[in-house]
């Protein structure tokens, strides 16, 4: 699988790049030091990627300067054809590839897709169904921090005890108890496939509305990788980011009934003007993940990320649920003795770049976490497979059990050198 190409120098900053170099050395050299730290290191963050040059391009362009409230042919400014061709390629290119009946590919981001389904659905106060965060759920999920636990009654399912898969004799004892306006599933420390037939009927059963928060899974999808949710669901919200490997935005689907009520809690309601090249990105990234080599890369993903789940099982990094169905896992350290938070300084002082998180039931707080979760969408998009993952388990397992968070530690240098020899037979954004 050939991931995204670069230039010898500068990657996909446009022609202009030696000019914005020349006027701005500061803010030139934090893209090329980043650009060097994405190919210095193991990337395992399960919700980044490397989006293509051409999806860059496309997102550094002119139509970054257009105002366009409004949808295509029903705009509130003038000079808005060109973006209109941009706008509709995408929601088209979008429908076809998630089989779906309406697409709006305006949110800014997959908390702005989220928004607009409590817009939509929703009235302050009115009752939500959704997995809790310590359990694996999401920030706008009815979290007390963010707008939708201020604004609305949520209600919290979370994870057999046995299991650490979703509890749905919960969700349903919850749901019947409970009458939510809607039930939401999906999260982002879920390794399981979600059962989409259940939570379809569950809904219909107490009236409920059922939105599927696919911002994780929505790129092995588009891949066929794992089942669909868009068969079950009234509305699919994701990012287009993650595996699917685009900008970093979102975009929702729905069912035909729900597309006015959809479209007006997006705009005018939740957003004013849309980003147009970041719209232009999206439809060149639904195109990208059309292809036969997108599909084969989603599968190469799953696979990737059963392997590295099993093999950090076998050096003591216990994986919660016993593995993994998607592109993350979910890791238990207590085994071990360390926390996440120091699980996460030593990799990196390794050069692995993962990220602490609460697992089920975790005895720490959050900003300390008894866990990690790894991810294998950027070291696929670099071409990394099975033989890889065995490798890169052994290193996350030395650096965590035996490193420390100082980068001169002998261990941290050690497995840096093993790091950088992985990476540069597989690099990030290689060199043309």
């Amino acid at each position: 699988m050939t991931g995204p190409q670069s230039s010898a120098t500068t990657p996909f900053y446009g022609s202009d790049f030696d000019a914005l170099a020349a006027f701005d050395p500061e803010i030139s050299g934090v893209l090329l030091s980043e650009l060097e730290r994405i190919r210095g290191g193991l990337q395992l963050i399960a919700s980044e990627n490397m989006s293509s040059p051409e999806v860059l391009t496309a997102l550094g362009s002119t139509l970054s300067n257009k105002y366009a409230e409004g949808y295509p042919g029903r705009r509130y400014y003038g000079g808005c054809a060109e973006v209109d061709k941009a706008e509709q390629l995408a929601i088209e290119r979008c429908t076809s590839l998630f089989g779906a009946d309406h697409a709006n590919v305006q949110p800014h981001s997959g908390a702005s897709a989220n928004q607009a389904v409590y817009g939509a659905f929703l009235q302050p106060g009115e009752k939500i169904l959704a997995m809790s965060l310590p359990h694996g759920g999401h920030l706008t999920h009815g979290t007390k921090v963010s707008f939708s636990g201020k604004w609305f009654d949520a209600v919290h399912y979370g994870v057999d005890k046995q299991t650490e898969d979703i509890d749905y004799d919960q969700v349903a004892a919850l749901a019947r108890e409970h009458r939510p306006k809607v039930i939401c599933a999906g999260g982002s420390a879920i390794p399981r496939l979600i059962d989409f037939e259940f939570f379809r009927n569950l809904a219909d059963e107490v009236g409920a509305v059922f939105w599927v928060d696919a911002a994780h899974f929505i790129g092995l999808v588009a891949g066929k990788a794992i089942p669909s949710p868009v068969p079950y669901a009234d509305v699919v919200t994701f990012t287009t980011h993650k595996v699917l490997r685009g900008p970093r935005s979102g975009a929702l689907v729905c069912k035909a009934e729900h597309a006015a009520a959809l479209d007006k809690a997006v705009f005018p309601m939740m957003q004013g003007g849309p980003q147009m090249h970041t719209i232009a990105a999206k439809a060149v990234n639904f195109k990208e993940c059309a292809t036969p080599e997108y599909a084969q890369y989603t599968q190469a993903v799953v696979a990737n990320a059963a392997r590295l789940a099993e093999k950090l099982g076998e050096h003591g990094i216990r994986p919660t649920t016993g593995g993994t169905d998607t592109h993350l896992s979910l890791h238990d350290l207590q085994g071990v003795g360390v926390t996440g938070k120091d699980a996460e300084a030593r990799a990196d002082a390794a050069g692995i770049v993962l990220n602490k998180n609460a697992i089920p039931f975790d005895p720490q707080k959050p900003g300390i976490a008894s866990g990690i979760r790894v991810g294998t969408p950027c070291v696929t998009t670099q071409g990394m497979g099975l033989e890889q993952m065995d490798t890169i388990a052994e290193l996350i397992a030395t650096a965590v059990v035996k490193g420390d968070a100082d980068p001169e530690n002998a261990v941290s240098r050690e497995v840096r050198g093993a790091v950088t020899e992985l990476v540069t037979r597989f690099p990030a954004y290689p060199r043309a």
